[in-house]
């Protein structure tokens, strides 16, 4: 194992983050029992929102200890519990192979996120026969992969009958690494779209379907069309405050189809309409599928009247600033955009004014501008996926307008 020696445990944490994100693998951390292990909190907590898969190994006292406050012991499991999707508190040494193998398999798979891994003193000095499990066998843990057939079928003809659809995508794309069957299911069904903060990438800014991002810094014609929508095809997005403002407000006349690989997620913030539970790189080309066949029988659902209305304003209302005087932080990012276009960079932001002017500075094409929710945000990363890397995403070759799109 390669060892990356930190000065402190919340930056290892930070650290294990910020791996995750650039590379799509499990960041891990480990940290020593009682306040090595309460450092870590924040990064977890921060991990769990973000769903960022990690593993943290924590020290523990020795197991005959536990529970006398003893010195630095801390109840880590319970700490942790409300922030992890999964925690070990080891008490045999025969079974750390097993934990480590499920922990690793827990946190990468389904909607990913941290899992604990609690090793007592006594367990960590025991000696075993070493023995890696071939498989995981974990019957309570079996997420969903392919949406309901009756579902997409009910999604694809509410699609078709909608006057002004539009596709809410949110950071669960990127986790997905589905952006190709997003640009698909986009152009299949002649939707506008818009990206979250942490979907960033996900869909080509320069596509003539693209609205950017929507909420509190987003773009005019993102916020008007979530407003007069009549319905709302909500991609691993978790309608968020950052997004919606006062919820009861947001959309009011929108139906909601609702697609997540986490069931808790769907109706918890808006009712919806048509829940689909499952990963999104099989979801979606399920409903790709579903409108095509649809569309052989009713040819003439092309929303063309929507897209103009949409392109009408972002012709009016497009991300603009004076030039000339002082220096603008817009254009510090336009020039950075453009000098390092063909470059494999990760990019990092502050919070506030950077992480929040940032997309309107960037545009990006290609999949993986991944960032933290507001939700917990000390700072904001965006950073190409090994998807992005082995692919090079989407074409940047978009250059005719929606309505053309719209009659392809």
């Amino acid at each position: 194992m390669r060892h990356i020696l930190v000065r402190h445990e919340q930056g290892g944490g930070h650290m294990a983050q910020g791996y995750a994100r650039a590379t799509g693998k499990v960041g891990v951390a480990w940290a020593t029992s009682g306040p090595g292990a309460t450092n870590l909190v924040t990064p977890v907590a921060d991990a769990f929102l973000d769903s960022t898969p990690m593993v943290v190994v924590t020290g523990q006292v020795p197991t005959h200890l536990i529970g006398t406050d003893a010195f630095q012991e801390a109840d880590t499991t319970g700490i942790f519990m409300p922030i992890v999707k999964h925690s070990f508190l080891i008490q045999h040494a025969e079974d750390i192979t097993r934990c480590f193998r499920e922990a690793f398999h827990i946190a990468s798979t389904g909607r990913p996120g941290p899992v604990l891994i609690d090793v007592p003193k006594d367990v960590a000095q025991a000696e075993v026969t070493f023995h890696w499990p071939a498989d995981v066998d974990l019957p309570g843990y079996r997420p969903t992969r392919h949406g309901h057939p009756l579902q997409v079928q009910s999604a694809a003809e509410a699609i078709a009958d909608a006057e002004r659809p539009v596709l809410y995508v949110g950071g669960g794309i990127i986790n997905a690494e589905a952006h190709r069957e997003l640009l698909a299911l986009a152009e299949e069904a002649r939707v506008p779209v818009v990206t979250t903060l942490t979907a960033k990438g996900a869909f080509p800014d320069s596509h003539p379907l693209s609205l950017q991002m929507p909420g509190m810094h987003g773009s005019k014609y993102a916020n008007w069309a979530l407003h007069q929508a009549d319905l709302l095809i909500v991609v691993g997005a978790r309608f968020d405050d950052r997004v919606t403002g006062k919820l009861s407000a947001f959309a009011p006349g929108a139906s909601v189809i609702h697609m997540d690989i986490d069931p808790a997620e769907i109706s918890k913030n808006r009712h919806a309409d048509i829940p689909i539970v499952g990963e999104l790189r099989e979801v979606l080309p399920q409903l790709t599928a579903a409108l095509a066949e649809l569309r052989e029988t009713r040819p003439t659902f092309t929303h063309g009247a929507w897209l103009d209305t949409v392109e009408k304003w972002r012709f009016e209302y497009p991300f603009r600033y004076r030039r000339g005087g002082d220096l603008k932080p817009q254009y510090v990012l336009e020039r950075f955009r453009d000098l390092l276009a063909d470059r494999d960079v990760i990019y990092t932001t502050g919070v506030d004014s950077t992480r929040c002017g940032r997309p309107s500075g960037f545009e990006r094409t290609s999949p993986g501008a991944s960032s933290r929710r507001p939700g917990s945000a000390r700072w904001a990363s965006a950073s190409p996926p090994r998807s992005a890397r082995s692919s090079g995403g989407p074409s940047r070759s978009w250059s005719t307008s929606m309505a053309t799109a719209a009659s392809r």
